[in-house]
């Protein structure tokens, strides 16, 4: 008689994953590679205001690296995942702030330099955290550690002229008893534009503003430019500066000391008190005070950046709400990959000649 002492087991077959589980994760994997790729080395952003014009245009898709500057760690990390102040057509926080860290900053290849076009996180916005501030993008015109200056619309740094971008606008007043058609500012690419009495205000360059004055039927192309000690509503800094004529003013580098004085520390303030993680930190009747005591002076924690419109008359910037801090900073635009035309006819949306145009 022939006993088995042992039985082979047949090869048990794993419980196939059902389709519904393949493909949440197959997105879960997505969703995970897109927020590093987007965190760590390249995002979309849109231009949604004209205030670099012509250089960018309302409509812009900007191709951004953050490789750059190096990347920034995350901030908010208790945030759904491809979102950024709200939830996708909602009103509904995409976030909570109740972790917070401290940022730090990967290695770059590149340091932020004069004239570079740059996108961070609006500082004035108190709102939301940090990195969920809107994005905002200007031209960095001063770095940390420069002096700078605006004498009759010129900037200068450390006392020498910036070289000005190719594009630069400014705004004029158009005299005309024409009633002129959109068609006319498109041929001339004028688009912000504005019908007042006695004819036009608009952004336009130098060059162009010139040829319209060329015109029979214009009247007078005339500057809108302020004068020197002529006091603008709004501006950041001393009383008497304005958008055409403003400074002298020290952009604050990371461990440099300022003396405390009543002129330096309303210059000075906002960055001790919001941006500087002082935790006790105050201002009282004209004086700074650091836990509980009087300074004299303040050594400043990180760099800072002076960023400003190429549609110089019509920006929301640096000359309104101050510097923007080193770690606001979020990178810098590369190409532009899409531009749509919102204002314009079905079939002429897409402006082809701007895709994947070097941003300058």
């Amino acid at each position: 008689m022939q006993l088995k002492l042992w039985k082979k087991k047949s090869a048990e077959n794993p419980a196939k994953k059902s389709a519904l589980r393949e493909w949440g994760n197959a997105l879960m994997f997505a969703v995970v590679v897109s927020t590093l790729f987007r965190w760590a080395t390249f995002e979309a952003y849109a231009i949604p205001t004209s205030s670099m014009e012509k250089s960018m245009l309302v409509g812009d898709r900007l191709f951004v690296s953050k490789l750059h500057y190096g990347s920034r760690t995350p901030i908010t990390p208790l945030q759904v995942p491809l979102t950024h102040q709200t939830i996708w057509g909602t009103e509904i926080p995409a976030y909570s702030d109740a972790l917070q860290f401290r940022p730090l900053r990967l290695p770059g290849f590149s340091e932020i330099k004069r004239n570079d076009p740059v996108v961070f996180n609006f500082p004035d916005e108190g709102e939301h955290p940090t990195d969920l501030r809107t994005h905002y993008v200007k031209r960095c015109i001063g770095v940390a550690g420069d002096s700078i200056e605006i004498r009759g619309r010129q900037v200068y740094l450390n006392g020498q002229p910036l070289d000005n971008p190719e594009n630069m606008q400014y705004v004029y007043f158009v005299t005309t008893d024409k009633v002129l058609q959109t068609k006319f500012f498109q041929e001339r690419d004028i688009t912000d534009v504005y019908q007042v009495q006695g004819g036009y205000v608009l952004h336009t360059t130098p060059a162009k503003a010139k040829a319209l004055a060329s015109l029979d039927f214009i009247g007078q192309v005339e500057l809108q430019q302020m004068q020197v000690g002529e006091a603008e509503p709004g501006i950041f800094g001393s009383h008497g500066w304005n958008r055409d004529n403003y400074g002298p003013l020290y952009i604050p580098e990371e461990g440099v000391t300022i003396t405390i004085t009543p002129e330096t520390l309303p210059l000075y303030e906002k960055i001790i008190l919001r941006y500087e993680q002082n935790e006790n930190a105050e201002v009282r009747d004209g004086k700074l005070y650091l836990d509980g005591q009087e300074a004299k002076s303040y050594t400043f924690r990180q760099n800072y950046y002076f960023m400003m419109g190429d549609n110089r008359h019509n920006s929301l910037d640096s000359r309104y709400w101050g510097f923007v801090p080193e770690d606001h900073i979020v990178g810098k635009p590369l190409f532009t990959w899409l531009s749509v035309d919102e204002e314009a006819d079905l079939f002429d949306k897409i402006r082809w000649s701007r895709l994947f145009s070097w941003v300058e």
